[in-house]
């Protein structure tokens, strides 16, 4: 069981009822994961934030139970990758212009805890979305191969062709 949800069981209350401290808890310890997903997924600053908004959302509303961290984190990871999915297939998103290139003003944006900035992070973040998922889930997350296959819903042995055909297509692009 996590640190949040023992304080939720400490002070008393049920998890069908949210506290505004253990939301805050929640926020502070999961924005940063779901902000870089939603921005490795949308390539934009405002829209990896209408995203992140939208989980946040979403946890309020649903109230998940979490058995244990890993879980919790597989949950938020899902629902960012479900709602930017959403926003790629809706109306709005498919007759607007996209542009595939990140603009050097996101760039910014985007940080991730103990990386060094390389262009190799934003060369991943330019290939097709299944290379693209695999790579950074194994390489940025830390994820093992299982644990995508599971977050993507596709089978291991996809996970590892997708791994092989991402280092091949990022190792063309930067060379």
């Amino acid at each position: 069981m996590n640190a949040i949800a023992k304080q939720g069981q400490a002070s008393g209350t049920r998890r069908l009822n949210m506290t505004r401290q253990i939301f805050e808890n929640y926020f502070k310890e999961q924005y940063a994961l779901v902000y870089r997903v939603a921005f490795m997924q949308m390539k934009s600053h405002a829209d990896a934030e209408d995203v992140a908004q939208e989980v946040f959302v979403r946890l309020l509303k649903y109230q998940p139970e979490f058995e244990n961290e890993e879980h919790e984190r597989a949950w938020f990871i899902r629902a960012t990758v479900n709602i930017c999915r959403d926003i790629m297939k809706s109306k709005w998103h498919s007759t607007t212009v996209s542009i595939d290139k990140i603009p050097e003003s996101e760039k910014d944006c985007f940080h991730l805890p103990f990386v060094k900035e390389d262009e190799t992070l934003w060369a991943v973040m330019e290939l097709p979305e299944k290379y693209r998922d695999c790579l950074y889930f194994f390489y940025y997350e830390g994820y093992s191969i299982k644990e995508i296959a599971d977050l993507c819903k596709i089978p291991e042995n996809t996970v590892k062709t997708n791994l092989k055909r991402g280092r091949e297509a990022l190792k063309k692009a930067l060379s």
